[in-house]
């Protein structure tokens, strides 16, 4: 007697598409601020710029694997894929290196504000 797949949670579905709007997010970040959009740029201290241009190769491709593979975490979480565990590991070790390298230099005092730091850790 062959046996029913078993139905998805609700709640996977609920998780995976919250994941994927909220990493979307972070993605749309990564790529307004390479691409220099102006008026998303607008809303940031000038400061901002000069200080993310000095980062190393390395923050800048920590920073990519940390949205970009949270993005396909989540797509792969939503495909009930065994692979979005591997995508979301890479991403927290983007997210671990780029936040370090932060927390660690001198940033101009207009970006030491709370919702600074708190949008430096939600996206």
């Amino acid at each position: 007697m062959a046996t029913l797949p078993s139905r998805t949670p609700w709640h996977l579905w609920a998780v995976g598409v919250l994941s994927l709007l909220w990493n979307a997010f972070g993605c749309f970040d990564y790529t307004m601020t390479k691409l220099r959009d102006p008026d998303y740029l607008a809303q940031f201290p000038p400061e901002m710029m000069p200080v993310i241009d000095a980062f190393p190769v390395w923050v800048h491709s920590a920073w990519a694997l940390g949205v970009w593979g949270a993005l396909a975490g989540s797509v792969l979480l939503v495909l009930r894929s065994r692979h979005a565990v591997h995508a979301f590991f890479v991403s927290i070790l983007g997210l671990a290196a780029s936040t370090f390298y932060q927390w660690m230099i001198d940033m101009p005092a207009s970006m030491e504000t709370p919702g600074m730091n708190a949008m430096q850790l939600a996206i």
